[in-house]
């Protein structure tokens, strides 16, 4: 545990110390924040054409017209947003030289990429958290149901934790940061929209593009409804994605 912490805060510490995080999460807070404000200023101008119109105002839910897309649009700024954060984990590394050192080191490998994966979950987590003020915001004038939020908050972490899993794999396979982000985010993208091909897979296949889908298993969290399948998947995503990275690192002692 105590090369574990090494690595997580020296990981903090350059994420930090390095314009990148600061960057991503400005970028995300903006255009997060212009798609809350766009939202919630159409709510409000729906709310007010419906003061004479009893029917169009029983319809009104601030959960469905603000909540929800607000979260689903996050799920999109993650997409883009995952990869510069994961590129340089190991990537920065291997170009200055350092992974042969770090690899010398009495340190268990477990123990690097958990180190990592935790520096980058946390800088995620940070990034999210100017994204609460929305929430407390809708709580102050208007109503929405809790459990949508929470279950949202749940399914964007899960996400996150996904993408920054096989970010972390492709970035222990160049030393080019630009790299390891393009192609980072290319296999996101085609893990978010592998589901398309189920329309021309026959019947198993078809369920099997289907459960593949990342995004697909965080519809209901955006619903307001919380899944364990959908949970299991990601955690399941994540390991999946983690214990690769472990093969990829331990490939690189057999090959000197």
């Amino acid at each position: 545990m105590v090369n574990f912490y090494a690595i997580l805060k020296k990981e903090l510490g350059s994420y930090f110390k390095s314009p990148i995080a600061y960057m991503v999460i400005t970028v995300f807070s903006v255009i997060s924040g212009y798609f809350f404000y766009n939202l919630f200023a159409l709510f409000g101008v729906m709310s007010v054409q419906s003061m004479n119109n009893p029917y169009m105002q029983s319809a009104l839910n601030i959960t469905e017209e603000v909540v929800g897309p607000v979260f689903s649009t996050m799920s999109i700024l993650v997409l883009f947003m995952t990869p510069f954060l994961t590129m340089r984990l190991f990537s920065e590394e291997k170009k200055s030289g350092t992974i042969e050192l770090l690899m010398t080191f009495p340190i268990r490998d477990i123990e690097i990429i958990l180190g990592k994966f935790g520096a980058c979950f946390l800088t995620f987590l940070v990034m999210l958290a100017p994204t609460i003020f929305y929430q407390v915001i809708l709580f102050i004038l208007g109503k929405p149901e809790l459990g949508p939020v929470i279950s949202g908050y749940i399914g964007i972490i899960l996400l996150g934790a996904s993408f920054i899993s096989l970010g972390i794999l492709i970035s222990t396979m160049t030393e080019n940061q630009i790299i390891a982000a393009v192609v980072t985010f290319g296999a996101l993208l085609l893990f978010w929209i592998i589901q398309w091909g189920a329309n021309f897979a026959g019947p198993v296949f078809a369920k099997v593009l289907i459960q593949l889908s990342i995004i697909e298993h965080y519809q209901e969290f955006a619903r307001g409804v919380i899944d364990t399948n959908d949970a299991i998947f990601y955690i399941l995503f994540a390991f999946f994605f983690l214990f690769l990275t472990m093969r990829s690192l331990e490939s690189k002692k057999w090959r000197g």
